[in-house]
């Protein structure tokens, strides 16, 4: 199992839109809007490294409104 942490930022007055459509990502496990350097913060599950690397490039960097991304993958220490 692979975690990570989506950071994103979203156009001016797509937040909602963006938000609404990130629930519907089978992986995305918990999606909030925030306030600071980003927009929304997801919390995503996969089975595995080429799972997660699709569910960001091939679900949420296809949401109209998603401007960028920065993804941080959860190390056990």
């Amino acid at each position: 199992m692979v975690q990570a942490y989506v950071l994103i930022t979203v156009a001016i007055g797509k937040v909602k839109k963006v938000l609404d459509e990130m629930k519907k990502i089978k992986n995305v496990k918990s999606v909030h809007v925030v306030t600071g350097a980003y927009d929304i913060i997801a919390f995503v599950e996969a089975d595995d490294l080429p799972s997660l690397t699709e569910t960001v490039v091939k679900n949420i960097h296809k949401i109209k409104g998603v401007v960028d991304t920065n993804t941080a993958i959860v190390v056990e220490v």
